[in-house]
């Protein structure tokens, strides 16, 4: 067999614009995230709060799909979705998962490996409330993840729910609710020239943070 699009393999960039050392970094992986969060914030990247969360079936196949980080706490990182999703499901069934964000503009990315915990209601209710009307009655009227007829048969059901709402606060389904991700090894890549990329990966062992420096 041959490459046959050989004109993808051509794509390449070199990266150069930064550095990464095993000295730069913080002693705790949720502070360089913050760091590192804060950077991308303020270099205006495309959606810095996307990340890609994978989780895997009962089969043992993986799914992977782009959710929005929400919230940064002292233990780990969390965003908000509908419990009964394949996501929630699968995370429910194995609440191991892995994150990636990508910061293309600054040709850095951040791998989290986390085990995963519902958040208390509270901070659900918190967040629901200040979601857009139309996104809390979409919470509502979706079922997220299910094979449904066609899209008038989903714009029917959100007309449902916008009828049954009118002049009222739009309360938390108890199928939605937030997810956090408590990391047990993050990994820092700071693109390099050549491909030789500086990687700093931390890994919870009893409790304490290891640093190390991983070959590109």
């Amino acid at each position: 067999m041959s490459i046959e699009h050989k004109e993808i393999a051509a794509i390449r960039e070199d990266y150069a614009k930064s550095s990464l050392s095993e000295s730069d970094v913080l002693q705790n992986p949720i502070d360089q995230f913050k760091k590192w969060f804060a950077e991308a914030m303020t270099s205006q990247v495309t959606e810095p709060t996307a990340m890609v969360l994978s989780t895997v079936a009962e089969n043992g196949r993986p799914s992977s799909r782009v959710v929005l980080l929400k919230d940064i706490k002292a233990d780990g990182i969390s965003f908000f979705t509908n419990y009964n999703s394949r996501k929630g499901q699968e995370i429910i069934q194995n609440p191991h998962v892995s994150a990636l964000f990508f910061w293309p503009e600054l040709q850095r990315q951040v791998r989290f490996e986390a085990d995963v915990e519902k958040l208390p209601n509270s901070d659900s209710d918190e967040y629901f409330a200040t979601r857009p009307r139309g996104s809390q009655i979409g919470a509502i009227a979706s079922p997220q993840s299910s094979i449904i007829a066609d899209r008038e048969a989903l714009e029917s059901r959100v007309a449902e729910v916008e009828q049954e709402m009118e002049g009222k606060e739009v309360p938390r389904p108890e199928f939605w609710g937030g997810f956090l991700l408590k990391p047990v090894r993050v990994e820092f890549w700071q693109g390099r020239s050549s491909r030789l990329h500086d990687r700093i990966v931390y890994n919870n062992e009893n409790g304490q943070w290891t640093i190390n420096r991983l070959a590109p």
